[in-house]
């Protein structure tokens, strides 16, 4: 579905991602594990375009997405949830889900849909933005991206500032999501959200991946832990 191919991404004269090479499959949760400034954030912005490959390629399907803007990535089918969520502030919680919402011939995802997955959003629909809670705020990105019943869905740190109660709202809710066979990739400092989610992981630093295993290969592994993750 998703691959990355030897992908070189700068800032300028810096050089962050370093041959970032990766797949995500049909209905598969990929996680990328790393540090502050690995290059997690920037691998996401890079797919959606808001960052341009130097070097290497970038295919969803058989299209070459690299050379896509933003929009025309959405448009493909590709949901993205910012590490800093990104919801209008000043519109309600209905306007916020309404306002870039596809519908699609065989689309999974309406208002009534994203209302049975987060109820709490139901109930806080003629809310503005900013009177959410930071959870109900996140409930509010991800429910947004879904209302573009998109293929893959891309999260950054959906569990950062969450209240133990609510991330695991969040973590059920992307279980459900998982078995649903939407394919996600997961950007996570939290391991234990990683883990229970996730069916194949990649830990960045430094702007290259250097380490890459499943769950059960990952959970224990005191050495990858230790040396990438500081666990």
């Amino acid at each position: 579905m998703l691959e990355l191919s030897g992908v070189n991404t700068y800032y300028g004269d810096s050089h962050v991602l370093r041959g970032v090479s990766l797949t995500v499959r049909e209905g598969e949760v990929v996680s990328l594990l790393g540090r502050n400034g690995a290059g997690k954030t920037t691998t996401l912005l890079t797919i959606m375009g808001y960052l341009k490959p130097r070097t290497g390629r970038i295919s969803y399907g058989a299209r070459d997405i690299a050379v896509l803007q933003p929009y025309e990535i959405a448009r493909c089918g590709v949901g993205y949830v910012p590490q800093e969520r990104g919801i209008f502030p000043s519109l309600t919680v209905l306007e916020n889900l309404t306002v870039f919402a596809r519908s699609s011939r065989n689309g999974r995802w309406t208002l009534r849909s994203v209302y049975e997955l987060f109820p709490a959003l139901e109930a806080r629909s003629a809310n503005l933005g900013f009177q959410l809670s930071g959870g109900e705020q996140q409930m509010l990105s991800i429910a947004r991206a879904l209302m573009l019943n998109p293929t893959l869905l891309l999260l950054d740190e959906p569990s950062e500032g969450l209240a133990p109660m609510i991330l695991q709202q969040i973590v059920t809710a992307l279980k459900g999501l998982k078995s649903e066979g939407l394919a996600i990739l997961l950007v996570e400092q939290n391991l234990p959200t990683a883990l229970a989610i996730g069916d194949r992981h990649h830990i960045l630093s430094k702007g290259e991946i250097r380490y890459s295993g499943n769950s059960s290969e990952l959970d224990g592994n005191e050495t990858v832990l230790r040396d990438y993750l500081g666990v």
